[in-house]
């Protein structure tokens, strides 16, 4: 995750006579952002194992830039709320969650006999070896993609569906 902020900031300190110019406008700087700094950073984020540390460190490293970008000091005491729409662009944690729900989707969509869909369906086993277990079971459930905020992608719930394994997951067409 830090490799992929500091790819981020070597993008951006490349785009910064740009991003700060006067000349351009705060909308088009929000999109050259969004298109050349944003994606070197969530590159693969598809894949990543997301913590709470690392989103907090994305969203931390991006509005560093954001305000960079609009000649804003942390003094100022301006929402990132304000600052983002000034610039038109989403948080950074949501663009993170709809990547990795488009993969989930695109798994979704292949066909029963492939393997990675069977690995869907897959129960994972926690190995108790006589010592307790702490936090949640290992199994991965409908919760992961019930948590997404403003997503409004293909995806639904089985009526009655409360925390099972998501292999009871639909596809709505």
């Amino acid at each position: 995750m830090e490799a992929r902020i500091r790819i981020g900031w070597n993008k951006f300190r490349q785009l910064v006579p740009l991003l700060t110019s006067k000349d351009v406008s705060l909308i088009m700087r929000g999109r050259l952002y969004s298109t050349c700094v944003r994606s070197s950073m969530l590159h693969g984020s598809e894949t990543w194992p997301v913590r709470k540390e690392n989103v907090v460190a994305l969203q931390r490293a991006e509005m560093r830039m954001v305000r960079w970008v609009c000649g804003v000091k942390l003094k100022d005491r301006l929402p990132s709320k304000e600052l983002r729409e000034r610039l038109g662009v989403d948080d950074i944690a949501l663009i993170l969650q709809q990547n990795r729900l488009r993969c989930y989707e695109h798994v979704l969509r292949k066909d029963d006999d492939d393997w990675v869909k069977k690995c869907i369906s897959m129960k994972l086993r926690v190995q108790d070896q006589g010592k307790d277990q702490r936090g949640p079971g290992k199994r991965l459930s409908v919760r992961t993609v019930k948590h997404v905020r403003g997503y409004r992608g293909p995806l639904q719930m089985e009526k009655g569906d409360k925390g099972s394994t998501l292999s009871r997951m639909a596809v709505s067409e």
